[in-house]
């Protein structure tokens, strides 16, 4: 097995983006980006990761990883990145050792052409009901399940007393609405959730609720609010109509 590139190789290669894959089912399990010898560099890490793991559990078999170069050549840092990202979007990050998405995905990766649309053109929304805005940037990603869509966006969250006055949650993605829930009820933090484990945290809370009945669903969904939210503003929740 070769364990690092000659010289020659490692200086002409480039930045490239290289995957890890399991030897018996021809799967891939990692996917990397780098330079030099850098897609070697897993095969001595002594972390505690899934992806070190799946790695000594074909040891134990007597196997190694199988390892391949998807792209080099790339002639910029920022090219590296946007080919990680859109493998790591198209295989799935649920199926990969990989922690997260890739670079900046959520703005730039995998998305539905309704999405697209939405994210370079969105309507703006003209909110009249009594709402709370809920941003939801670094828990989003795309395919998301409803359900997963709706724990991101319910909880946990530290919130004032206003918040019993809000008729709706609208799930806000890089400005742009994913779907509006009918707020019915507020408790706190960790009360209802089976999915997301032990939230418990004194001072937040979480909401129950449905998704919104159909138009006024429509009002709303895929509708830009970006301008609600000030400049540089880090606080994930907007008050609108309270």
């Amino acid at each position: 097995m070769i364990t690092g590139f000659p010289p020659e190789v490692a200086s002409k290669i480039g930045s490239y983006v290289y995957l890890y894959l399991d030897p018996e089912t021809e799967e891939v399990f990692y996917v990397g980006k780098g330079k030099g010898n850098r897609a070697f560099d897993h095969l001595n890490d002594s972390s505690e990761t899934e992806k070190t793991q799946k790695i000594k559990d074909l040891r134990k078999k007597r196997l190694n990883p199988k390892i391949e170069i998807l792209s080099h050549g790339l002639d910029n840092e920022n090219a590296t990145h946007l080919v990680e990202t859109a493998v790591i979007d198209l295989l799935g990050v649920n199926r990969l050792t990989n922690r997260v998405r890739g670079w900046r995905s959520g703005q730039l990766g995998r998305l539905s052409v309704e999405q697209v649309v939405a994210h370079y053109g969105a309507e703006k929304a003209n909110v009249s009901e009594p709402s709370l805005l809920i941003r939801i940037n670094e828990q989003y990603r795309y395919g998301m399940t409803p359900m997963e869509l709706y724990d991101a966006t319910r909880g946990v969250w530290r919130i004032g007393e206003r918040r019993e006055k809000a008729e709706l949650a609208l799930a806000v993605f890089e400005g742009v609405v994913q779907e509006v829930y009918a707020i019915r009820s507020w408790h706190p933090a960790g009360a209802t959730f089976s999915t997301r484990g032990d939230l418990t945290c004194r001072g937040r809370w979480e909401f129950v609720g449905n998704v919104a009945e159909a138009r006024t669903r429509k009002k709303y969904y895929l509708k830009s609010v970006r301008k609600e939210f000030a400049q540089g503003s880090q606080n994930p929740i907007r008050y609108l109509n309270l």
